[in-house]
């Protein structure tokens, strides 16, 4: 799987992000953050989440 593909977690996307899962689930359940809902679980992919930090980043 290419390193793009990765799928996160909410406690792995907080540490690759160093935001508390609190935030992240506030984020995504705003629809502020790319993300999916399975089951009771939020999954995001690195490739959505890269990109829309560079669009963040890109606003400031």
């Amino acid at each position: 799987m290419d390193n793009n593909d990765k799928i996160f977690t909410i406690q792995e996307l907080s540490e690759y992000l160093k935001i508390s899962i609190s935030t992240l689930y506030k984020l995504a359940q705003e629809g502020k953050l790319p993300g999916q809902k399975v089951g009771r679980h939020w999954r995001f992919r690195k490739k959505a989440v890269d990109r829309w930090l560079e669009n963040k980043s890109g606003q400031d």
